[in-house]
C-alpha cells in the first residue's frame, strides 16, 4: 500500500517536489517523552540535509 506523506522541508534530501516525501520510511518521535499532546511536541528523525 503506497502511502502520501507531505513535506514542506525544502532542504531535506528527502523532499520531493509538490511536498512529497520520497524515503523508505519515516521516523517520528516526540521531543519530550514517548506522548505528544500536539504537532509542536514531534520531530522527524528521517531528515537528511540536501547536499
Amino acid at each position: 500500500m503506497k502511502l502520501e506523506v507531505l513535506c514542506n522541508v525544502e532542504n531535506c534530501k528527502y523532499w520531493a517536489e509538490g511536498d512529497q516525501c520520497v524515503a523508505d520510511s519515516i521516523y517520528v518521535i516526540g521531543m519530550h517523552g514517548e506522548e505528544a499532546d500536539n504537532v509542536a511536541e514531534t520531530a522527524c528523525k528521517t531528515f537528511e540535509h540536501r547536499e
